[in-house]
């Protein structure tokens, strides 16, 4: 995440610094990495303030991370009306717990839904948790196939279950392999093994990788061991 609230791929990043090609710098609007927390944070308002909808979805995870579910559920509002994917299924895991908000299984569904249309592959998989706990099993497995194809490991894992119990084809389960191979394939780069072989080999001799112009939620020492989605919350539906 740049400090403009646009995203540059994790390999991209870390190889042109550990090749020492490029000074440390937003690769979208050329500023210098902030000095500081505050400033940080400062910038991250400012694009808030833009009604920027990823930076008022960080904002709301941090609100979040603090305990303020009232103030989260405020910016993920804010962001999700703005179409921002995570931000819906953000407030699908609130409306799901009653966290900032008053309990609403409806609600909950409806957030998960938009964030499904959008192309976010948790939350079609969570979908598919749903169904399956209500019975429908067929349209658990489309949900599961859908996301499967866009790369989502757990999804292929319940398929793999319920291939065993006979309730997916065999055609259908063979097409799931290939499109989610072929999803992980088209996110492989030279640029991206190395920065993780990097990454692994850092983290062996305990040592934090930090990307010093990256998300300003967490100022300017984010680890890379962190969740790359480090605004979104985990519904916890993860597995039958």
């Amino acid at each position: 995440m740049s400090c403009c609230s646009k995203i540059i791929c994790d390999g991209c990043n870390e190889m042109r610094e550990l090749e020492g090609k490029i000074q440390p710098k937003c690769p979208f609007c050329r500023h210098s990495p902030p000095k500081s927390q505050a400033e940080a944070r400062k910038n991250n308002m400012k694009r808030v303030e833009a009604n920027d909808p990823v930076a008022m979805c960080q904002m709301g995870r941090r609100r979040y991370s603090e305990g303020d579910y009232d103030g989260a559920f405020e910016y993920f509002s804010k962001a999700a009306a703005l179409g921002d994917i995570v931000a819906h299924n953000n407030l699908s895991v609130m409306y799901q717990k009653g966290e900032g908000v008053e309990k609403d299984d409806k609600k909950a569904v409806h957030h998960l839904e938009q964030a499904a249309i959008g192309g976010h592959p948790k939350a079609r998989h969570n979908l598919g948790v749903i169904e399956k706990e209500n019975g429908r099993n067929n349209r658990a497995v489309k949900h599961w196939i859908i996301a499967a194809n866009m790369g989502h490991d757990d999804s292929l894992e319940n398929l793999k279950l319920v291939y065993r119990e006979g309730r997916v084809s065999k055609e259908d389960f063979a097409s799931a392999l290939r499109g989610h191979q072929a999803a992980i394939d088209a996110a492989k780069s030279p640029q991206r093994e190395a920065a993780e072989k990097w990454r692994r080999k850092m983290a062996a001799r305990n040592i934090e990788v930090a990307v010093v112009w990256c998300n300003p939620t967490a100022g300017t020492n984010k680890s890379k061991n962190e969740d790359d989605m480090s605004h979104e919350i985990n519904i916890g539906k993860d597995k039958l």
